[in-house]
């Protein structure tokens, strides 16, 4: 992804001196939340505004220069201006969330259709291991619906928001397509345009090592051990809860 040189210290001094609010820090990596605008670029050649919401949580790790992306909210406004499609996605790992990225979303008439992709391995088992790699899904005018690369419109192909989280620099104000297209230039080739083809085995999107949710945990689908591991805890669980119980009801 394309890089800019930034005066972190700078900018902060420039927005205490304006008395901006804290939320004002998300884009800069500070602050628990960044909301911004970006022009979406759809298949016929139009474009709408739609709003994007991320909030954060702390660094996974010491040296981490970004918080942990938790949430993200999108608005879509449908373009014959019969009002919005929202679309929210929570990044913690599966079951609890869903974890996937947006890549593009497009409309056939008022119908909004979206393509993700996991993020991550445990996101790529929990949604079936898909090859390609995209989760997609078409809203039926209440909730949005799962359905199969067959059932996606093959006139919509290149991913048309910013696959992730942008550029430090474009976490304000609006993005034009142009810069939503800058900021996906390093992606891999499956996440910058839909695939329609099966990716060979081991590369890129689909070489996650194959995984089930057993029992609160991620584990090999033939590893007895881990397995093991979580039936004890499983039982040490309900046998402190069974203990718990009783001594309440002595009381």
């Amino acid at each position: 992804m394309i890089t800019t040189k930034f005066n972190y210290l700078g900018a902060v001094t420039a927005i205490i001196t304006l008395g901006i609010s804290m939320n004002a820090f998300g884009f800069l990596g500070f602050g628990d939340s960044a909301s911004w605008k970006e022009e979406i670029l759809l298949h016929d050649g139009t474009t709408i505004i739609a709003e994007r919401k991320q909030t954060y949580g702390g660094k996974p790790t010491i040296d981490s220069r970004e918080r942990a992306l938790i949430d993200e909210e999108w608005i879509f406004p449908i373009p014959n201006g019969k009002g919005s499609v929202t679309w929210k996605n929570n990044f913690r790992n599966p079951p609890e969330g869903q974890s996937l990225m947006l890549m593009l979303v497009d409309f056939v008439g008022d119908v909004a259709y979206l393509a993700t992709s996991p993020a991550g391995c445990i996101a790529y088992n929990h949604w079936g291991r898909p090859n390609p790699p995209y989760v997609l899904f078409r809203y039926d005018g209440k909730q949005w619906q799962r359905i199969s690369l067959a059932e996606f419109p093959a006139k919509f192909r290149e991913s048309n928001v910013v696959v992730g989280r942008p550029d430090p620099n474009h976490r304000s104000g609006t993005l034009t397509h142009n810069m939503v297209k800058q900021d996906n230039a390093g992606l891999e080739p499956y996440h910058r345009a839909i695939s329609r083809e099966v990716l060979p085995a081991g590369s890129a999107g689909v070489s996650c090592e194959e995984q089930v949710y057993y029992k609160g945990a991620w584990v090999g689908p033939g590893d007895s051990i881990g397995k093991r591991m979580m039936d004890r805890r499983t039982q040490q669980e309900n046998t402190s809860g069974n203990t718990n119980s009783e001594n309440r009801g002595e009381r």
